[in-house]
């Protein structure tokens, strides 16, 4: 009989605090990661009983479209949301991903950099940021670096005792119960960090904030109307002010 996973929390409960919309930057390019981007955005939701809403590009991007509309509707998104998450897996970090991390230092946006891949693949040394140094260092920035393949053994050690052979394992998805444990924890992790960087102050000084956020609407040359765009960026400037965000 296949084995049940364990329940979630109730993801329709009262969140305990003010619900936070994050942006979810990271690799779409395979069903690996649809499906872990999804996974995670939902483990977020549920272990910060509904404080964090993540906005998954997957989800909104409409890939038949032109590649600068797809852009365009992933830099506006970036900027709607109140803070970040930004997945630095792979031995190289994913070039899109760390334009949007730069577009959102530009906007003050504070974030959280994940990574869950275990290997080294920085220029920093022992005890730093295991990617490049180029993207490290930038206020509002909280690093998580998650050793997920510790985490996955000792979650899969537990469950290997109820599952003594491959056709058990299997056939009572002992592995998808290991996976979605790992989830978890790397969630819980997640939400510590966004919670860390939701009370980091604000680098952008107030008297720049209208400057910097009118530039914003031209530097990236965004399809349309200028003008158009300058006034959706300042009720997000508003919006931001407004709620303790700038």
């Amino acid at each position: 009989m296949a084995r049940a996973l364990r329940p979630r929390p109730d993801p329709l409960a009262k969140p305990a605090g003010p619900a936070r919309t994050v942006y979810f930057a990271g690799e779409l390019f395979s069903a690996k990661h649809l499906i872990g981007n999804a996974y995670l955005a939902e483990a977020i939701h549920a272990a910060s009983h509904g404080r964090y809403l993540c906005r998954l590009p997957q989800d909104f991007e409409l890939r038949s479209h032109h590649p600068q509309l797809i852009r365009d509707k992933d830099l506006r998104s970036l900027l709607e949301c109140d803070l970040a998450v930004f997945n630095f897996d792979g031995p190289e970090l994913d070039s899109g991903t760390v334009v949007e991390f730069m577009f959102a230092k530009f906007a003050d946006i504070p974030c959280v950099l994940l990574r869950s891949d275990f290997r080294s693949a920085g220029d920093q040394g022992p005890g730093q940021d295991p990617w490049n140094l180029m993207a490290s260092f930038y206020p509002r920035s909280i690093s998580v670096p998650v050793h997920s393949m510790a985490l996955y053994k000792k979650a899969y050690a537990a469950a290997r005792r109820a599952a003594h052979d491959d056709i058990t394992r299997l056939a009572g998805q002992h592995s998808s119960a290991t996976a979605q444990t790992l989830c978890e924890q790397i969630a819980v992790l997640t939400v510590r960090g966004l919670d860390r960087a939701a009370k980091l102050p604000p680098a952008l000084p107030k008297h720049l904030r209208e400057e910097v956020y009118a530039w914003l609407a031209l530097m990236p040359g965004l399809r349309g109307d200028p003008k158009k765009h300058r006034k959706t960026l300042e009720r997000l400037l508003k919006h931001k002010v407004e709620n303790d965000l700038l």
